[in-house]
């Protein structure tokens, strides 16, 4: 049997800094098994991948912000279709600072989300690639604030 090439989607990790210096990452709960992950979703036609990972970000979480155009990374998953298919999907992810958390949003109420240290996102997800995205995201953020943004961008 041939194997078929993954699927694409495309993701934000999304981060703010608190006050000292402090960087959080927001984790959300997926709809279906309710498993903590990040905004992710198809191509959308005439959107850039940062694009899309910024209106995803927006529509499940309610954040607004700009997402790095360069790829942070990526990771690797099988999701699970309606029809009970399992397909390989591999996402895209980009880093996104949120500038605005929105009260209303397209999925509020369907997901839970929380502000976490990147070292506790990493032990809530389940994908590797994904863990080890989250401690990348560590050490980058242990930089002070002040240089942060060539640190990261």
């Amino acid at each position: 049997m041939m194997r078929r090439p993954p699927k694409q989607q495309y993701a934000a990790i999304c981060y703010r800094v608190k006050k000292k210096g402090v960087y959080e990452v927001l984790l959300l709960t997926s709809r279906d098994t309710g498993r903590w992950v990040i905004p992710k979703g198809w191509p959308m036609a005439g959107k850039k991948a940062h694009a899309v990972a910024e209106r995803e970000a927006y529509e499940e979480a309610g954040v607004k912000g700009k997402a790095e155009k360069d790829l942070f990374g990526f990771y690797h998953y099988r999701k699970t279709l309606s029809n009970g298919f399992k397909i390989p999907v591999q996402v895209q992810v980009h880093l996104l600072e949120v500038q605005e958390m929105l009260k209303d949003f397209p999925e509020k109420g369907s997901r839970r989300l929380e502000w976490v240290s990147p070292a506790e996102a990493a032990e809530r997800v389940n994908e590797p690639e994904l863990k080890a995205l989250f401690h990348r995201v560590a050490e980058l953020m242990q930089v002070p604030a002040s240089a942060q943004t060539k640190a990261i961008g």
